[in-house]
């Protein structure tokens, strides 16, 4: 009777829980909701994990990312903004707040972020912009600034939005991009992911006649440990989408998911991040990838140098202009891949050659993608041997 029960046991481990605890197991796109995916490492930027993720679609109010970071760099938090009738007239969700409603930046940075207000969006936009089309130029320009190859901004909320140039659309890999630029390089990192985590807000409205409450809907807050910021979004076009970043054992991953279910199915995004998350928690690990590597003289052509016999030839040591003992090149990578180094040195170089010249380089690829470079350089100073030089050191040799 034991040894039935065991091997029922043993059954049920290998059919439900083994492909989800075991290192290297490989995440079939099929096991994802969402249509397009993308798992960053935010350290590097390099896509971990990808399903679909060029291809541009409607973000929601995941664009409410980059309305954030935006107004944090070009705002002030005691900025005194009006409200018009413009943005009084955005649909749900939304502050209510009324034409000529007076607000400080700072207070509508959190109803923003944590509520999703429509309203608050269209207010900062016109505040940092002039105008919504104004906030959508610097949008656009900060996209292409990022590095976003398929992005286009129309509105700074993210409701569906066409126009003669296109959708209101990003790409999941353009997304997490997004993310890792506010989390890891703007200027404005800490406080944007200050507001992004604060898990309530209440602020009143500059004349004080009101009080307004947020609250964060970033549930993945509270799902995972290590978990960082996020933003939701959903509209009937591109149903529902996340962008997430989680920060767990060294590693900080971001998670972009664009229409990842629609309604009855809220929950799928949270499905996806998670497993999107533990794929990379669990198969990728930093190795330092730094290739130490001594180089040999290179001989220059008619070449001299202070010190040197007639019937030598001119050479010059080359490296890389720093104690290679204080480079290091750490990157996530799985257990089966391999960085492949190439050194692009000349045979020969001509003179002259100036100390601290650039000779060389030598570059690490990761399936034939260019991760970095590092600059090779001449250790020596090497003058044209001409005959000036030449009769000196026939004087010296015969001192005639």
């Amino acid at each position: 009777m034991k040894k039935w029960w065991w091997n029922l046991f043993l059954l049920i481990f290998l059919l439900t829980g083994f492909p989800r605890i075991c290192k290297g197991a490989e995440l079939k796109e099929s096991e994802l909701y969402a249509r397009s995916a993308c798992l960053m490492d935010a350290d590097s930027g390099r896509v971990l994990y990808g399903k679909e993720e060029k291809v541009k679609l409607p973000m929601a109010s995941t664009t409410k990312i980059m309305t954030c970071i935006l107004a944090l760099e070009n705002g002030h938090a005691d900025d005194l903004v009006t409200v018009s009738a413009e943005a009084a007239r955005q649909p749900k969700v939304h502050l209510g707040a009324e034409e000529g409603e007076q607000f400080l930046l700072n207070d509508l940075l959190y109803a923003l972020m944590l509520n999703s207000d429509n309203d608050a969006a269209v207010i900062i936009g016109e505040h940092i912009g002039g105008s919504v089309e104004g906030f959508a130029e610097m949008m656009n320009k900060k996209a292409i600034e990022i590095g976003c190859e398929n992005t286009y901004f129309i509105t700074p909320n993210g409701l569906d939005a066409e126009n003669e140039k296109g959708i209101h659309g990003s790409t999941a890999e353009d997304m997490a991009k997004i993310l890792r630029y506010c989390i890891m390089e703007s200027p404005q990192k800490d406080i944007f992911l200050e507001i992004t985590r604060m898990p309530s807000y209440t602020f009143w409205n500059n004349s004080h006649t009101k009080t307004y409450n947020c609250t964060n809907h970033n549930a993945f807050l509270g799902m995972m440990e290590g978990a960082l910021t996020g933003k939701t979004g959903f509209t009937a076009d591109a149903g529902y989408c996340y962008v997430g970043a989680i920060r767990w054992e060294g590693k900080t991953l971001i998670v972009s998911l664009l229409a990842c279910g629609w309604p009855n199915n809220k929950n799928y995004k949270w499905s996806d991040t998670r497993k999107l998350m533990d794929y990379g928690l669990k198969n990728y690990s930093y190795r330092d990838i730094f290739e130490y590597r001594e180089f040999d003289d290179i001989p220059v052509l008619e070449g001299q140098y202070e010190g040197m016999k007639m019937g030598e030839c001119a050479e010059t040591p080359v490296g890389y202009g720093v104690d290679t003992s204080e480079i290091t090149f750490p990157l996530l990578l799985r257990e089966d891949e391999a960085v492949e180094v190439k050194y692009d040195l000349p045979k020969t170089l001509q003179a002259p050659v100036k100390e601290g010249q650039q000779v060389g380089k030598a570059s690490y690829y990761l399936d034939g993608k260019l991760l970095r470079e590092y600059p090779v350089f001449a250790k020596r100073q090497v003058e044209i041997r001409d005959f000036g030089w030449c009769l000196k050191k026939v004087e010296e040799e015969y001192r005639i």
